[in-house]
């Protein structure tokens, strides 16, 4: 494994939340010491894609903003050029070039993305600490009302259909590039949902683990046939993804030589009356990466008031490309990895630490 040594061992300022941008070209950091002039907090921050806008949220013991407010910063120009208040904390934002979605813990908002914005709709939903939503060209997703619920709502129309997902709460959702496929996980974190958007229906099973895990991140790849999953057990996990117009990697096939690497349990899983879990479609790689220590006391971010929040985000995931994997981490002394998948001269596919470097401290 080639790890490459980090350039720098100084840390530098705490970071409160990181993201990737639409195709994972460029990540954002918000700080508790803010970015470009700010000197006070951001606590959530999104890209539109490769643009000169970022929606920007305060957050941290010093807050730029209030959290009740979301800020469409033009970095281009240096200021501030949409802002809308809400009556509780920002908690989330999606971003495209026709819309934005702010997620409240109890509500979806739904704006065109114009000067002065216009409010297009407010979707009600269970509780929604994380922020949860997905928006696409087309689509919209977010926590329904009840429980472990999708509610997906198609744009032009204003169709809304609900997804029965889970019955406990939701950890985390995405949406494929070309909107065609959702993924989720719940609290529990052993299942990996898969859905079509196109009628709801449930086309997989992916089974992280047996047992509980916090799930941190899942990402699709571009090709919509590969998906990534990182958890509090320090793992990432990487499937293939059943695509309604995509055919299946030959690893699907049942002479394939990686059958085992994705039914774990070989020729249990075939035996009747045996437990599903010796059945179930696992990852075909696995690898591990680096969660970090939480901040030292005194340092935590602090999440809004009423929310579930209690740690900084780690194991966020991008695909470069197909086969190229980033992890991303908040925290002091935040770093970014490289994973590269691969095949073995026995069809067997892997994923490797292609190395690290801080993106705080001068790394």
């Amino acid at each position: 494994m080639n790890t490459r040594q980090v350039i720098d061992e100084s840390v530098g300022p705490l970071s409160l939340s990181s993201t990737f941008n639409n195709d994972s070209s460029c990540f954002s950091v918000g700080l508790d010491t803010g970015f470009c002039d700010f000197n006070a907090g951001i606590g959530v921050v999104e890209m539109l894609g490769q643009s000169n806008y970022l929606a920007i949220v305060g957050g941290g013991r010093q807050p730029k903003f209030p959290q009740n407010k979301l800020v469409i910063w033009d970095d281009a120009k240096q200021k501030a050029v949409i802002t809308l208040e809400f009556r509780t904390s920002v908690l989330g934002v999606r971003l495209t070039k026709s819309r934005i979605a702010v997620a409240l813990l109890n509500s979806i908002h739904l704006f065109a993305f114009s000067n002065p914005p216009e409010k297009l709709s407010v979707f009600e939903t269970s509780d929604n600490p994380l922020g949860l939503a997905c928006l696409g060209q087309k689509l919209l997703m977010f926590p329904g009302r009840t429980v472990g619920q999708v509610q997906l709502v198609e744009l032009e129309t204003g169709n809304v259909s609900i997804i029965p997902a889970h019955t406990s709460p939701l950890r985390a959702m995405t949406l494929s590039p070309d909107g065609e496929v959702l993924a989720t996980a719940s609290e529990a974190g052993t299942l990996i949902r898969v859905f079509s958007t196109s009628n709801c229906t449930k086309t997989a099973e992916l089974r992280r683990g047996v047992d509980h895990a916090v799930i941190f991140s899942l990402a699709i790849s571009p090709s919509n046939n590969l998906l990534a999953v990182t958890s509090d057990k320090s793992t990432l996990h990487v499937f293939d993804l059943p695509h309604p117009r995509n055919p299946p990697h030959r690893s699907q096939s049942p002479s394939s030589p990686s059958e085992e690497t994705n039914h774990k349990w070989g020729v249990l899983g075939k035996l009747p009356l045996l437990p599903r879990v010796f059945s179930d479609i696992y990852s075909f790689a696995s690898a591990h990466f680096e969660i970090g220590d939480e901040s030292p006391p005194g340092s935590l971010y602090l999440p809004p008031l009423g929310t579930s929040l209690g740690r900084l985000q780690k194991g966020i995931i991008g695909w470069s490309d197909d086969r190229t994997i980033l992890v991303i981490g908040s925290g002091r002394g935040g770093r970014w990895e490289k994973f590269i998948l691969g095949e073995g001269d026995d069809g067997k596919r892997y994923c490797v630490r292609d190395g690290w470097k801080r993106y705080l401290g001068g790394g």
